[in-house]
C-alpha cells in the first residue's frame, strides 16, 4: 500500500487551469474528489490483498479500472459539492449533472498513461479529464513500468464540441468510438500536472509546452 494517504501534489496546479474552472467545479473539489477516489481505491486494495488476492489495478482490466476511477471521482466530487452537483447515475450522460444555479453539467474521463480520453459519442459540452499512471507501491513512477497503484498526473477542464473528437466506426467493431483529438487537448486547459509522474519525455512536446504556462503560486489547503 502506499506509505501515506494519497492526494493531489500542492505543486502540480496549473494557474491558467484553475482559473478556467466554471459551472461549479472548483479547485477545491477537484481536490476533495481525488483524495477521496484515491482513499476508497485503497481500501479496495487493501481487502483485496487480505484476502490473498491482487490489487484491482491486477484484477480488472485497465478499461474498466479507468471507469471505476472516474466513478469513484464523481461520486466524491458529488458528495462534497453542497448540492451543486448531483450524479446522473451509472452509464448515463454527463457524471457530474448541476444542482443548484450557476452550476453546469459536466463529463469526467478518465485516461491511461499518454492515451487521449475517448467516449462512445462525440458530445458538445463541458469536460473534465484526468490521465493516471501505474505506480509502484510508494509512489514512484517508472517510465514504460506499470506498478499497481493509480496515481492521477494531468487534470484538464474546458468546452469541447462535436468537431474535438475523432470518431471510429469500423464495421465489426464493439461499436463507435470518439477519442478527443489534439484539438480538443488544446481546447482543455491543464488543471494539474505532476512532474514526477508524467509519462512524457524530457524532450517531449508538452512538456515545452507546459514550460511556459506559469504554476499557481499557493496550494490547496488542507
Amino acid at each position: 500500500m502506499a506509505a501515506a494517504p494519497r492526494r493531489l501534489e500542492k505543486a502540480g496546479w496549473q494557474d491558467a487551469g484553475v482559473r478556467a474552472l466554471s459551472g461549479g467545479l472548483t479547485r477545491q473539489l477537484l481536490d476533495e474528489g481525488v483524495r477521496g477516489a484515491y482513499h476508497t481505491l485503497d481500501i479496495i486494495d487493501e481487502k483485496l490483498l487480505e484476502s490473498g488476492s491482487a490489487r484491482l489495478s491486477r484484477t480488472v482490466e485497465l478499461a474498466n479500472l479507468s471507469s471505476i476511477i472516474g466513478n469513484l471521482l464523481a461520486g466524491v466530487i458529488t458528495a462534497k459539492s453542497d448540492g451543486v452537483f448531483q450524479r446522473a447515475g451509472a452509464h448515463k450522460y454527463q457524471d457530474l449533472r448541476a444542482g443548484k444555479a450557476g452550476a453546469e453539467n459536466i463529463e469526467i474521463k478518465m485516461a491511461l498513461e499518454t492515451n487521449a480520453p475517448k467516449g462512445h459519442l462525440a458530445k458538445e459540452g463541458k469536460y473534465l479529464t484526468a490521465r493516471y499512471v501505474l505506480c509502484s507501491d510508494d509512489g514512484a513512477y517508472k517510465p514504460k513500468v506499470r506498478g499497481e497503484v493509480a496515481f492521477i498526473w494531468e487534470l484538464r477542464f474546458g468546452a469541447l464540441t462535436a468537431t474535438h473528437f475523432n470518431i471510429s466506426n469500423t464495421a465489426g467493431d464493439s461499436g463507435k468510438t470518439a477519442v478527443v483529438n489534439s484539438e480538443g487537448l488544446k481546447a482543455l486547459k491543464i488543471v494539474y500536472f505532476d512532474a514526477s509522474r508524467c509519462p512524457y519525455g524530457a524532450r517531449s512536446a508538452y512538456l515545452k509546452k507546459l514550460a511556459a504556462q506559469p504554476a499557481l503560486i499557493s496550494g490547496v489547503e488542507d
